[in-house]
């Protein structure tokens, strides 16, 4: 049988290298002496000594050593028990095993890198965001007041024209602002959410009157799919879940075309699970841009987007009120064909 030396724990590297030195001298002890007896005594006695000296060199040079890569692993001061593992577990693995937790750890550890990168170059794009959109209506604002003190206040149509859009621009920023701080406490789990029993085709049906209007703008019909109208009781904040969903359906209306349809679809997918749906035959999006509406500020189209109105954050918000109820959010869309979103909720069995 062939002796696989890469699987060898460092005990068994020292008996295998002892063995080896013992055997020979004991075999050259033979052939000049000829006394087996003398011979068998020098292989004994070499081999007892050769295994602690090479057993000993391999703890003090190499795993000693190999101790260190595992505390800086692991960067942190070890327990008991992980002080347990150093002396005992850790003499006992082969060099290999100990390589394939050194590939493991620095496979992790790259991984966490890239995800650093990601972040931060996601933290980038959300600050150029947030400056951008604050500045937009600041310096709106701006043009507008110094006009009015360079002398267009003595004419009462244009100061009352600059102060109306000055005040339009004032507006934005509340929104912007209100919009922020909501998702700061969604994030941090402050924003409390006040859940109870409600059918969601009732929700739904007053959430479509109330931007009627929007609509009817558009020439947009909005409906309840057919099959879907048998009341669902969901458990949840409604109004928050009311925010959502005024939220997906004005989205629907803004890149909707004239005389499209929306239609929302409520569905139980088990007894713990209510999925909704909010359909329209819009522009769609493209899928490149899929994994990324969720994001604050995140636009598909950023000039025709910021034309259309809106902070940029609805999406985020509506994805940060559905995971605080335990929940997620998805979409589908193809361009010119239309978009689906949905999430779920949990479910009441009334």
């Amino acid at each position: 049988m062939r002796l696989d030396f890469k699987h060898l724990s460092p005990s068994q590297v020292a008996a295998v290298l002892a063995l080896s030195i013992a055997t020979l001298v004991g075999l050259a002890n033979i052939l000049v002496d000829g006394n087996w007896k003398i011979a068998l005594a020098y292989f004994s006695l070499l081999f007892l000594v050769s295994y602690a000296l090479i057993f000993y060199f391999l703890q003090k040079f190499i795993y000693r050593r190999i101790k260190l890569i595992y505390k800086f692993i692991y960067q942190t001061k070890a327990s008991k028990r992980e002080e347990f593992y150093n002396k005992h577990i850790i003499p006992q693995k082969s060099i290999d095993e100990v390589k394939e937790d050194v590939e493991k750890w620095a496979a992790q550890r790259e991984g966490e890198i890239q995800v650093l990168k990601r972040n931060e170059a996601f933290r980038k794009e959300f600050l150029q965001n947030l400056a951008h959109e604050f500045k937009t209506p600041i310096f709106a604002i701006q043009g507008y007041v110094d006009t009015l003190l360079s002398g267009a206040m003595e004419n009462p149509a244009i100061s009352k024209k600059f102060l109306e859009n000055a005040g339009r621009n004032v507006d934005r920023l509340v929104t912007l602002m209100n919009d922020l701080d909501e998702i700061s406490r969604l994030e941090t789990g402050e924003q409390v959410l006040y859940k109870q029993y409600f059918i969601m085709q009732d929700l739904i049906r007053e959430v479509l009157e109330s931007l009627s209007l929007k609509l009817n703008q558009k020439e947009i019909h909005a409906s309840i799919k057919k099959g879907c109208e048998s009341p669902v009781y969901v458990f949840a904040d409604k109004e928050k879940i009311r925010q959502v969903l005024i939220n997906l359906v004005a989205n629907s209306a803004k890149y909707g075309k004239p005389g499209g349809n929306i239609v929302a679809s409520v569905y139980n997918t088990d007894e713990f699970k209510v999925l909704v749906e909010i359909s329209d035959d819009g522009i769609g999006i493209e899928e490149e841009h899929l994994p990324r509406i969720f994001e604050r500020f995140y636009r598909t189209d950023k000039a025709r987007s910021r034309d259309k109105g809106g902070t940029g954050l609805g999406l985020a918000i509506c994805k940060h009120i559905i995971e605080a109820h335990g929940e997620s959010m998805h979409v589908r869309s193809k361009t010119d064909v239309g978009t689906t979103i949905g999430f779920t909720l949990p479910a009441s069995k009334e």
